[in-house]
């Protein structure tokens, strides 16, 4: 499970996506998630799942790839359902027994709740799965600029951020190491009650915490070794500059955000989150 986590790597092929300006990768992304809780009807999941699908085949990522990330999130997945599944009040009762209740309005929202959350990890992965950790820090770095007018140190924030996404394979390799090591000594992590795999999860979390912090230590000697100093008057090797591509992509977007738009106002609702 450990290697199932998709979120933070990097997938590294040559597709129209991968060449596109983190900026507009960004923006799309945050399109992308504001629209996952627009829509409300299946017809609208359909049609996200349409222009996903597209998106992730001009890509160029497997697709069995990105939904390896699903495996590691299943049972948030699986709690989810169970909560919206029993705990929907409705009209339409289908079974019951004592205090547990199904309707027909809590199957609706539970399928509609666990589609979001897997349209909302697929989506986001491929964020990092097509941009690399640098072009994602200068992506975010410009796309803060404005804020410094009023203090906000852009450029540590955007490095902070993406030092913890690069960091996410590292440590998961780290953590697969350690659970190899202890289980060569005898360790056990898959019998028990909750309590007891909970309690065999110590010797694991105690020197990953101890590899993280040590890895921090040296990261930040390294970057204080080069005098490395962000901020003002830091140039970059490459500059980041919308092309061609860059704004059909844009365009295309805009038409996405249109026909979402659109499907929410077919429903019967106003395009607004309530």
């Amino acid at each position: 499970m450990i290697r199932d986590i998709t979120i933070g790597q990097y997938y590294p092929v040559d597709s129209p996506i991968h060449r596109l300006d983190a900026r507009v990768k960004l923006f799309a992304t945050f399109v992308y998630i504001i629209t996952l809780f627009v829509i409300n009807t299946f017809i609208g999941y359909l049609f996200v799942v349409l222009a996903l699908g597209a998106v992730i085949s001009a890509s160029k990522v497997p697709v069995k790839f990105m939904l390896r990330g699903l495996k590691s999130i299943m049972i948030i997945i699986i709690f989810t359902a169970g909560i919206n599944l029993f705990m929907t009040n409705g009209e339409h009762v289908l079974w019951e027994w004592k205090f547990l209740r199904l309707t027909a309005e809590g199957v609706m929202l539970a399928t509609k709740m666990c589609v979001r959350l897997v349209l909302l990890v697929v989506g986001s992965s491929l964020l990092t799965l097509a941009t690399t950790p640098i072009q994602l820090t200068d992506g975010i770095e410009y796309s803060l600029n404005p804020l410094k007018r009023i203090g906000v140190p852009a450029h540590e924030i955007a490095m902070m951020m993406t030092i913890a996404l690069r960091f996410i394979p590292t440590l998961l390799d780290e953590t697969d190491k350690i659970m190899k090591a202890q289980q060569a000594r005898g360790a056990d992590f898959d019998t028990g009650n909750l309590i007891q795999k909970a309690k065999s999860l110590i010797p694991i979390l105690v020197p990953l915490f101890i590899s993280a912090f040590r890895r921090a230590e040296e990261l930040a000697m390294a970057m204080e070794a080069r005098c490395y100093h962000g901020g003002e008057n830091r140039t970059r090797m490459n500059e980041m500059h919308l092309r061609g591509g860059d704004y059909q992509a844009l365009g295309v977007m805009f038409c996405y955000i249109a026909v979402v738009v659109a499907l929410r106002f077919a429903a019967g609702a106003t395009p607004f989150i309530i």
